[in-house]
């Protein structure tokens, strides 16, 4: 993992942005940022994702009248494993340079801790756990999605325990279950 590269995921979790782009940023900002190489798939007329390698970004509107509406992005970390050239996408790689095929968990809390910006484990959905972990940094409301127990079929066989599977931002503190106490 270079330096550079691992930059990258920790300006994600403190920031909650990708390249300054934010969750609730509308396409044109988000494709400001991260270029025009991207896939676009819409669901109905009132729900679009665009996937530019690594962050997928997900919008809403009411109607098919109004503006899109940011609703979260998802860095899909999972996806460096399968060692494809440029799964990062051209911009993310041109900025960080090669990525690594995994990212442990481990070496990513230990810099954020240093950076001062601690994660708090949190409940995963039960459908998920033990075979998942989550955690959370409340600051920037992002979660952090990590592989727990490796089961055959429930986890991806190209990662092991201890993985970051994915980045999210723009879930919100309802969108996982924090703890109590």
């Amino acid at each position: 993992m270079t330096p550079y590269s691992l930059a990258f995921f920790l300006d994600v979790v403190t920031t909650g942005t990708v390249l300054g782009a934010g969750p609730a940023d509308g396409p044109g900002r988000v494709s400001d940022a991260l270029g025009a190489d991207f896939a676009e798939n819409c669901f109905g007329r009132t729900a679009m994702t665009r996937d530019y390698g690594l962050p997928e970004f997900y919008w809403t509107r009411e109607s098919p009248d109004a503006p899109w509406e940011g609703h979260h992005f998802t860095v899909q970390v999972h996806r460096l494993a399968y060692g494809r050239r440029g799964a990062a996408g051209a911009v993310l790689h041109e900025r960080y340079g090669r990525f690594p095929r995994r990212l442990p968990f481990e070496k990513l809390a230990r810099m954020l801790e240093r950076r001062g910006t601690p994660l708090v484990e949190v409940a995963e959905d039960p459908a998920n756990a033990p075979y998942y972990r989550r955690f959370w940094q409340p600051r920037a409301e992002v979660a952090i999605s990590v592989i727990g127990l490796r089961e055959t079929g429930i986890t991806p066989s190209h990662l092991r325990s201890g993985d970051v599977y994915s980045i999210s931002a723009g879930v919100g503190a309802a969108g996982v279950s924090l703890p109590t106490g």
